[in-house]
């Protein structure tokens, strides 16, 4: 009989891989450097803000996907936290950039396109931390800009497809109910063969018994 397998804790794809986590990673440090170089060590409750928001959006990305395993309604909770502090950075860079009268790229600016394309393809932050000194503050913030907006974009995929799955197969109760019951069948189903194949097998055994019982005869003959 093959053995079949229950899962009761959810598989989760490593928060490391997903592409929204390490778009989150790069606005973070993004975001440092960001402060250090363009705003007051001092005095400017808008770097705390700031910086606390990135890590906000990174930290509760990793939390929510590792409760995930047992509870999806934490997991929802979670990230929904995490845009939260995203969406809430993303406001700081408007702020900043409408504030200094700087523009923020729109679909009519020259360099808008690459900048699109660049954040769609590059994840790490490796792909960004040499640009760090040399952008300007207008760089920066824009290329913030995008990553929040794309990150967003991810993750409320990934909570459509989080809230499909809560409905399709339900949360860790649901799945512990349903693992019980398919042990259960599983195993009255084995027993159900069993007892159908008795008959069969008793049968088998008269006949060799009888075959047996015929050489014999025939031996001492």
């Amino acid at each position: 009989m093959v053995e079949k397998k229950y899962q009761i804790l959810k598989r989760q794809k490593p928060w490391r891989d997903a592409y929204f986590y390490q778009k989150s990673e790069v606005l973070y440090q993004l975001t440092y450097a960001f402060c250090q170089r363009f705003l007051p060590p001092h005095g400017d409750r808008t770097v705390d803000q700031m910086v606390q928001a990135a890590r906000s959006g990174k930290q509760n990305i990793i939390e929510g996907t590792e409760d995930g395993e047992t509870s999806t309604e934490m997991q929802v909770k979670l990230m929904n936290v995490a845009r939260a502090s995203l969406q809430e950075l993303r406001e700081d860079y408007r702020d900043y950039l409408l504030s200094r009268r700087l523009p923020i790229w729109d679909s009519t600016h020259t360099r808008y396109q690459t900048m699109q394309d660049y954040c769609r393809q590059h994840n790490r932050v490796e792909d960004y931390q040499p640009f760090f000194g040399k952008w300007s503050d207008e760089e920066m913030a824009n290329i913030a800009l995008t990553l929040c907006y794309q990150t967003d974009a991810m993750m409320h995929k990934v909570l459509l497809r989080m809230e499909k799955e809560f409905v399709e197969q339900g949360g860790i109760k649901e799945r512990m109910y349903a693992a019980r019951t398919g042990y259960r069948q599983a195993q009255e189903e084995e027993l159900a063969r069993l007892r159908r194949e008795v008959p069969a097998l008793r049968a088998e055994v008269a006949r060799l018994k009888k075959l047996l019982e015929e050489n014999e005869i025939e031996d001492k003959g």
